[in-house]
Order: C-alpha cells, then sequence, then structure tokens
C-alpha cells in the first residue's frame, strides 16, 4: 500500500536548508572581513621596521643593517616615476632600516631636506640613494644621471614623520656651511685636499712674472731712505764729518737687496702647471684628465691632474681660463 507524498513538506525542507547555509555563511564572511589587517597611516606606519636578507647589486653584496649614526657621502640618483612614488618625498637605500628617516644635502647648494626611506634600492649602478621626484625637485637638483649628496639618518618628531608619510614635505633644514661643504666635497673625491691646493703662486702674481717679485724687493729701500731722512736733521749741528759716515753705513747694506731678483730668473727657468684637481679614485681622475686634455701625476694615494707645462704666465692663465670653463671652478696654477 503507497503511503500519500506530501510534496509540500519537501518543498519546506529545501527552504529551511537553503535559510540555514546563507544564516552561517553571513557570519564567516563578516569574520574574513575582520581578519583584513586595516590601512596605518599614523604612527604605527613606521613598524614594523624590517631590515632583509642580504642581497647582491653589479656583483657586490649589500647587508642590511640598523645603523643608528650612519653618515656617508655618494651620489644619488633619480627614482623613476612609478606609481605611488611621484606624489612623496621618499628614497631607497641598500641597508638602512625600511622604514627610517634621512637628512640629504646637496653637495652643491648646501640644501638640506628630510626623506622617509621606504624600500630598497637603488638596484644597479654606484648610487648611494635613490630619490622620488618630488624629493628630487625638493633638494633643487638638475636634471641629471646623478647628483653628490650627503646622507645622515635622524631621528624625526612625530609631526615631521606624520608629514612625509602623507606625502608633505617636512620643514626644510638649515643649509650647510660652505666649510662643511668643502670638507664633504673633499671625502667624496671631488674637491682636492687642503695640502695639495698651492700656496706659493697666485694667479695675480703670475701675470706678470719678472714683475711682482722685483716690486717686493723694492718695497724696503723706501723704508731705508726714510731712515737717514729722520737722522740728518738730529746730527747737521755736529760736525759735517759725522754725519756723512753714517748715510753711508746706511746706504751700505742696500746692495743686498739686488741679490734677491734672481729668484724670478729661477722661477722663469721652471714650467707652470695648471692643476685641475686631486682624486682619490683613479677613475675620477682619469675622467678628468680626459676632459681638461690634462695628464695624471700620483702622489701617494692621491691622482693629481694637470695641463700644461706652460713657460710663460700668460699661458698658464690662458690654460687656468679653458680649465675653469670646462667646469673646474677649483683649478689652479702651480709650478715645477
Amino acid at each position: 500500500m503507497k503511503l500519500p507524498v506530501n510534496r509540500n513538506s519537501s518543498v519546506l525542507a529545501l527552504a529551511m536548508v537553503l535559510a540555514l547555509g546563507s544564516g552561517l555563511a553571513a557570519p564567516l564572511a563578516a569574520r574574513e572581513r575582520k581578519a583584513l589587517p586595516p590601512e596605518v597611516t599614523g604612527p604605527a606606519g613606521d613598524y614594523p621596521v624590517t631590515l632583509g636578507d642580504p642581497f647582491v647589486v653589479d656583483g657586490v653584496t649589500y647587508t642590511p643593517s640598523d645603523a643608528l649614526n650612519y653618515d656617508a657621502v655618494g651620489k644619488a640618483v633619480p627614482m623613476g616615476a612609478e606609481e605611488g612614488v611621484a606624489a612623496r618625498i621618499d628614497g631607497a637605500h641598500r641597508t638602512l632600516p625600511v622604514p627610517s628617516y634621512v637628512e640629504i644635502t646637496s653637495l652643491s647648494s648646501g640644501r638640506t631636506i628630510l626623506v622617509r626611506i621606504d624600500r630598497r634600492g637603488p638596484m644597479s649602478g654606484d648610487g648611494l640613494v635613490a630619490l622620488s621626484p618630488m624629493a628630487w625637485a625638493e633638494l633643487g637638483l638638475p636634471g641629471a644621471a646623478s647628483a653628490p649628496v650627503r646622507v645622515r639618518r635622524v631621528n624625526p618628531p612625530e609631526p615631521e614623520r606624520a608629514l612625509l608619510r602623507t606625502g608633505q614635505a617636512a620643514p626644510r633644514r638649515m643649509d650647510t656651511p660652505a666649510g662643511l661643504l668643502a670638507a664633504l666635497r673633499r671625502k667624496l673625491g671631488i674637491e682636492p685636499p687642503v695640502s695639495d691646493l698651492p700656496v706659493t703662486i697666485h694667479p695675480a702674481q703670475v701675470a706678470t712674472t719678472g714683475v711682482t717679485k722685483p716690486a717686493l724687493a723694492a718695497q724696503p729701500a723706501p723704508k731705508a731712505a726714510l731712515a737717514p731722512e729722520k737722522t740728518l736733521p738730529k746730527p747737521a749741528p755736529k760736525p759735517a764729518s759725522k754725519p756723512a759716515p753714517k748715510p753711508e753705513a746706511a746706504i751700505a747694506p742696500k746692495p743686498k737687496p739686488p741679490a734677491e731678483p734672481a729668484k724670478p730668473a729661477v722661477a722663469a727657468a721652471g714650467h707652470f702647471y695648471v692643476q685641475i684637481g686631486a682624486f682619490s679614485q683613479h677613475a675620477n681622475a682619469e675622467a678628468a684628465a680626459r676632459k681638461a686634455s690634462g695628464s695624471m701625476v700620483q702622489a701617494g694615494s692621491l691622482w693629481r691632474v694637470r695641463s700644461g707645462p706652460f713657460s710663460t704666465g700668460d699661458e698658464a692663465e690662458r690654460g687656468l681660463a679653458k680649465a675653469r670653463a670646462a667646469g673646474y671652478a677649483g683649478a689652479r696654477i702651480v709650478r715645477d
């Protein structure tokens, strides 16, 4: 005997199953949404600080480290204007923690700004730091492939950190003094050391080689001539025989100064050079020698680049003007 089938009950059971399934799916979706990490824009955005494993760039191994007193000079290179980079003052470094904050100084102008390091790089070349287009413009760097800079790690206050995290510029630092800039450029090898700067001849003196030193030797003569004029009126009442020997004694030492003009003759026999600069790296010295059509001379651990020789001061002046026109503002005239 067949039992009657209630089709309405089967439909009701199916509806209950569907309702139960949807009721379980809703809490699960809610739990998944809660599990997503929230977007961090406050102070927590600087944590956790990561270092990462050593990596290799152009055959050189770099090991990230948490160097608190990091201070180095090198070349800054522009970072590509990919999405999320152009609107922030940030940069890339090979070993500093990510994120961290540094003061970057242009060794050309002395301008200093605060930059947030938030990635690794540059991943090619010998650049020390890569800067976003906004940081490059804020530092006032020219539109070139690289620029000499100083990178110094700092610990700025939270308001300045917040500005950089939100894509704004922090207040600009005080410009670096000229004396410190010169020392940093010498450390980088783009300015000759103080010991290599010429101290014997100034360009103004070289302009007239045979006139400057005789003119200096002739200066004592008026002083010696004034001495007899002061002494002559005093012995005037005395017999004429006594004052006469005194001027002769004063004039007797005067023939000694003519021996000093012999020095210009020695200088004239030598040669003059225009020293372009002194470099600690052979490659930089070789590049400067090619650009200035000069030669290299090794002096200890440095390479001196100079042009010449020039037989006269006028020729040396023309060589100096040519070197400075080529961009070597620190060029000097030296004597062999």
